[in-house]
């Protein structure tokens, strides 16, 4: 599978997923929904966690190196969601492919992160 971060627009049908989507200016048609699943951020990386495992000592967001999360951040990196749609998807009859739609619930964004064509 090519991977992707390409903005698209989908319409939604008259079910919960995907039913179309504009990707570098041609529409593609959902066939199948082949897949569906939710992923959290990366919360494991995050400086509470380090600092509760022991990698990491705690700090005050003063203290924080520039590559760290500031420990108010982690708590908010634990609810980061998006919402992932593998599709069966195309735009004919013999132009098919398989597609994964990500929907991400922190900024109302969908993004094509991956493709199978």
């Amino acid at each position: 599978m090519r991977q992707y971060d390409d903005p698209v627009e989908v319409r939604r049908g008259e079910t919960e997923g995907p039913d179309q989507f504009l990707w570098r200016g041609r529409l593609w048609k959902v066939r199948a929904v082949l897949a569906h699943w939710v992923e959290t951020g990366p919360w494991w990386q995050s400086a509470g966690v380090r600092a509760v495992v022991g990698s990491d000592e705690a700090t005050s967001p003063a203290e924080t190196r520039p590559d760290q999360t500031p420990p108010t951040q982690a708590h908010t990196d634990m609810l980061v969601e998006r919402e992932l749609w593998r599709v069966a998807a195309g735009r004919g009859v013999d132009n098919d492919g398989v597609f994964d739609l990500s929907f991400s619930w922190t900024d109302g964004r969908w993004q094509l992160v991956g493709c199978v064509d």
